[in-house]
């Protein structure tokens, strides 16, 4: 029996100091990467959502980054960064098709909906990026640290979307974090970016697919 081949396949990727590198990520996979501080994780992701420019080969199923119109591609590999940015006044005009999650699932509520953008914590803005991130309905998901700002409470609130919409979805997820007990919980794949490489790191336990 042939085995399904990979949504994401990262081939020979280099971007400055960075690999290459080549991966591949299943549908249904969440793929944790940790590391140092400026090894190049970011840099990582915005090469995989072509939002630099890079050498190598990003394929997604059977279609490739650079035969793919760059809006088609963004929507279908979304990117979370640390930091989103927001072009209209008002958090409602960011939501054309509505919430695709109820807002109390991340500990929001539907008043948030009518404030202006500016007035926003770092808290409120992260989570609403990855709900307007989710709304695009991407087959992969790229998270620069979706939670950093984040209380525990809303960082469980937040897996908990997320590995939803992978369940979902049979989305695959490739997740930037430095929290450990956060990598156990979520990841079924570890891997730390050093010196430029991807090192695959042992699962101690594969609480994701309880």
């Amino acid at each position: 029996m042939s085995k399904t081949p990979p949504l994401l396949q990262i081939k020979n990727l280099q971007r400055l100091t960075l690999g290459p590198l080549s991966l591949d990520v299943d549908a249904g996979d969440c793929v944790c990467i940790s590391g140092p501080s400026g090894t190049g994780k970011s840099l990582l992701l915005r090469a995989i959502a072509d939002l630099d420019p890079h050498e190598g080969q990003v394929w997604l199923g059977n279609r490739s980054c650079i035969a793919t119109p760059p809006d088609e591609w963004r929507t279908a590999v979304g990117l979370l960064p640390p930091e989103s940015s927001w072009w209209l006044p008002r958090v409602l005009e960011h939501f054309h098709d509505g919430v695709p999650v109820p807002l109390d699932h991340v500990g929001l509520t539907t008043e948030i909906l009518d404030k202006p953008v500016s007035q926003l914590s770092s808290g409120e803005r992260q989570r609403l990026a990855l709900l307007r991130l989710l709304s695009n309905r991407p087959r992969v998901l790229l998270l620069d640290e979706p939670t950093a700002n984040l209380d525990p409470e809303n960082t469980r609130r937040i897996e908990e979307v997320v590995m939803e919409y992978r369940r979902e979805h049979d989305a695959a997820i490739i997740w930037v974090s430095h929290d450990s007990e956060q990598i156990k919980r979520i990841a079924n794949r570890h891997f730390e970016l050093i010196d430029g490489e991807l090192r695959e790191q042992e699962m101690e336990w594969l609480a994701w697919l309880h």
